[in-house]
């Protein structure tokens, strides 16, 4: 294992450890496995408040971070990391792509900003873009369509809900029979 020995003891960063965080189980483990796959460590939570715990033991050079998780965002996570310990490099990944939420992301100290679906390959080539010292990449953005937003707004509040139709449909307004309706059609 490589480890960066001009940190002091206390907050030594493995250069091969990264720290993957997401609500989304199946997205973070399939990254993480793919990681694992390319020679790495990788330390995987499901939250802010996840992330934050496992600092001290992970201790990551590089940091993956979805930007919307229920609770604290990926952007209160990047600004905290960044905080706590600056040198773990941080991208923010969404599929909520847009030229604001890219920017916040900078602002918060990512060094680079990556719209899902992202594979490990893309992931390591945006931190190393930030390694070679490139600009990170304009956000390839076009506008959703109302359909799209409503499906991914749907999905967050069922992920929210744990996967309950009837508390996902309480917290929307609408009734179960149209949330059941609405979940049958095919993503926008």
């Amino acid at each position: 294992m490589q480890v960066n020995s001009t940190l002091s003891d206390s907050t030594l960063v493995r250069t091969n450890c990264v720290l993957i965080v997401d609500d989304n189980d199946l997205l973070r483990e399939r990254l993480a496995e793919a990681l694992r796959e390319r020679g790495f460590q990788t330390h995987t939570a499901g939250s802010y408040d996840d992330a934050m715990a496992l600092m001290p033991v992970a201790r990551p050079a590089m940091a993956v971070i979805d930007l919307k998780m229920p609770g604290r965002s990926g952007i209160d996570l990047v600004r905290d990391l960044q905080r706590t310990s600056p040198e773990t490099r941080a991208i923010v990944v969404t599929g909520f792509g847009s030229i604001a939420n890219a920017v916040d992301a900078m602002h918060a100290g990512a060094v680079n900003y990556v719209t899902k679906p992202a594979d490990a390959d893309e992931i390591l080539a945006a931190f190393q873009k930030h390694e070679d010292g490139e600009e990170p990449s304009p956000v390839d953005y076009s506008p959703q369509t109302l359909a799209e937003a409503e499906w991914e707004h749907i999905q967050q509040v069922l992920s929210d809900s744990g996967g309950n139709i009837s508390q996902a449909a309480r917290l929307l307004g609408i009734e179960r029979r149209t949330l059941q309706r609405k979940l049958k059609k095919m993503r926008p």
